[in-house]
């Protein structure tokens, strides 16, 4: 082996070790943790049977207790006001946190809205409480998206980020109830994606 090509094997394994090195360390998911999964009306399972809503089918999946807690309609000023009482909880391991799709609906401050996500992921990390961020798109016709202050968020607080599972589901015709809303089949590929994350973060097998 060159020395040229021996220094740059060297910088590629210094590169992952860094990397790997600069993830947080996550301890697998205890057969007692439980899963808090906050949000508005795509939490709560608008559109599709409480026992189709993506935290009941989660939960089959991974056979930990999810506590669905989303309510129809609410904007993340709201939620904020919520959230500190869930989060008494000492059994909630890790918080699915998916708000935001009312305060787009309503047009209210995207500055705003990515202050109180932040608020919320602070509220956890303050009790202990690991947090998987799901980014919210814009609803437009020519495609969607996460909204990047999610992106912002993920990266300010350090936390883990699904980008692309709600724009995925969203994007198929087959998979909502309506305009922005998943149906059965929509929160069963959230359940079953979430599951795969959770798996890959290390927290399930």
């Amino acid at each position: 082996m060159s020395k040229i090509a021996a220094a740059v094997f060297l910088l590629i394994v210094a590169v992952a070790v860094y990397i790997k090195s600069s993830e947080p360390e996550v301890e697998p998911m205890q057969s007692n943790d439980a899963i808090l999964a906050f949000g508005d009306s795509i939490t709560f399972g608008f559109g599709a049977q409480p026992q189709q809503s993506y935290p009941a089918v989660l939960q089959n999946l991974t056979g930990h207790r999810v506590i669905n807690a989303g309510v129809n309609g609410e904007t993340s000023e709201e939620g904020l006001v919520r959230l500190p009482a869930l989060l008494d909880d000492d059994s909630v391991r890790l918080m699915l946190l998916c708000f935001g799709g009312n305060d787009i609906l309503q047009q209210k401050s995207m500055p705003r809205l990515k202050q109180n996500i932040k608020k919320m992921i602070e509220m956890a990390k303050s009790k202990g409480v690991e947090v998987l961020l799901i980014g919210v798109p814009k609803f437009g016709v020519f495609g969607l998206s996460s909204l990047p202050l999610y992106k912002e968020v993920a990266k300010e607080e350090n936390v883990a980020y699904m980008p692309e599972l709600l724009p995925e589901v969203l994007e198929d015709s087959a998979l909502k109830s309506d305009y922005v809303h998943p149906n059965a089949s929509g929160y069963r590929r959230m359940a079953e994606q979430i599951r795969k994350q959770l798996a890959a973060l290390g927290y399930i097998e």
